[in-house]
């Protein structure tokens, strides 16, 4: 089962549940409960018990939701441990997703679970489920591959009609792990947008290597697919500038400041 949430700007993205012979497995868990309450209560209909829960990274729109699968272990990356282990900057969450603010109250007194099992390299964690770590967007970026379905899970690895946020990216590795993803599965889910596949991947790789080629000047992305999609003004000055910073040497954990600003620092 694939949840979509139209759109995919900030705040809006997907998750999904596969069903296994021991129970099911949620892949992300959406951002605040008038979002993943919902969803809770639709993988509760199908009957099964929750047995794993699989975060693609920590970014709050894919975790907010952990605390609706209590009895679920919670599976990612080290990095997403680490940051989950920390306390949530609600203020920034709110002056950069401010529609949302309600719901960062209700999640700040809510709180989020923590990964109990981490995988920082491929690993079957069922029969039919495998988790490949894929950092690009995130230093710990993790895909769900369901192979005998022929679903790849991409997390944020993939954003489809919605343009990629970078910030916290390596935007030359994530052009780079594309060109894995597009090959292992027919159907992709990204992170954000409609499901999609190999069309959409090349559209996304080309448009992180137009901001890598655009040399800090967000003015020289040029003209593409991407002209369509949400949320260019914004990302596309951050985008840019963290391939510039990156280019240059500054340090990974380095923030574009167009992005801090954003963030209302």
């Amino acid at each position: 089962m694939v949840w979509l949430q139209p759109g995919g700007e900030s705040g809006v993205s997907n998750a999904g549940v596969v069903i296994d012979d021991d129970g099911l497995t949620v892949i992300d868990t959406l951002m605040v409960p008038e979002q993943w309450q919902p969803f809770a209560a639709a993988v509760n209909a199908l009957g099964l018990p929750v047995r794993r829960v699989v975060l693609t990274h920590a970014h709050i729109d894919h975790v907010g939701g952990t605390s609706a699968f209590r009895n679920a272990m919670v599976l990612a990356s080290s990095v997403t441990s680490d940051l989950l282990d920390q306390e949530m900057p609600i203020s920034a969450y709110k002056a950069f997703m401010p529609a949302f603010t309600r719901g960062f109250d209700e999640l700040e007194a809510i709180g989020t679970r923590p990964v109990s099992h981490v995988i920082d390299k491929p690993a079957m964690v069922t029969p039919r489920i495998e988790v490949i770590p894929a950092a690009g967007h995130t230093a710990g970026d993790v895909m769900v591959l369901v192979e005998d379905a022929d679903v790849l899970f991409a997390g944020d690895i993939c954003f489809f009609g919605v343009t990629p946020l970078a910030f916290q990216g390596d935007v030359v590795t994530w052009a780079e792990v594309l060109e894995i993803a597009v090959e292992m599965a027919e159907t992709i889910v990204p992170g954000h947008g409609p499901i999609g596949g190999a069309d959409d991947v090349r559209a996304l790789q080309n448009y992180l290597r137009a901001c890598v080629a655009a040399d800090g000047d967000p003015s020289a992305i040029g003209a593409g697919p991407w002209d369509s999609w949400l949320e260019r003004a914004e990302r596309d000055a951050i985008n840019v500038e963290r391939a510039k910073m990156l280019a240059t040497g500054e340090s990974p954990g380095s923030i574009p400041p167009s992005m801090l600003r954003a963030l209302g620092f």
